[in-house]
């Protein structure tokens, strides 16, 4: 269950997202207690260019929960959003607090040559 601390700052990052988004896709995530998923999402056409996960069958780690198992989702999801022609994405940490695992995914997902 969501708290409503929790859907409030989600809505409140999404409205600025959109509203200030430039027509860029969003790099969207979401956080499990075991896992960590990434996409990347075109609004206007309504559908997921790129997606990434620790669940995948290829390239699965031991422990997929920890900052290591995120900078590899960063690193894959940018490899793949590059190899579809996007470059400038707007990230949506989806209420979750910019630190640790989120932190993580995000600084790997620049390096991999994805700009927000």
């Amino acid at each position: 269950m969501t708290s409503p601390l929790f859907k409030r700052r989600r809505k409140r990052t999404r409205f600025k997202l959109t509203s200030h988004a430039y027509g860029r896709p969003r790099l969207s995530v979401f956080r499990s207690g075991k896992h960590i998923y990434a996409q990347i999402i075109d609004d206007r056409a309504k559908e997921t260019l790129a997606a990434a996960s620790t669940n995948e069958k290829e390239g699965k780690l031991a422990k997929t929960y920890n900052v290591g198992a995120a900078s590899t989702v960063g690193k894959k999801i940018a490899e793949r959003a590059i190899a579809k022609g996007v470059k400038q994405v707007v990230f949506d940490r989806g209420g979750y607090i910019y630190h640790g695992r989120i932190k993580a995914l995000a600084d790997a997902a620049r390096e991999g040559g994805l700009e927000f």
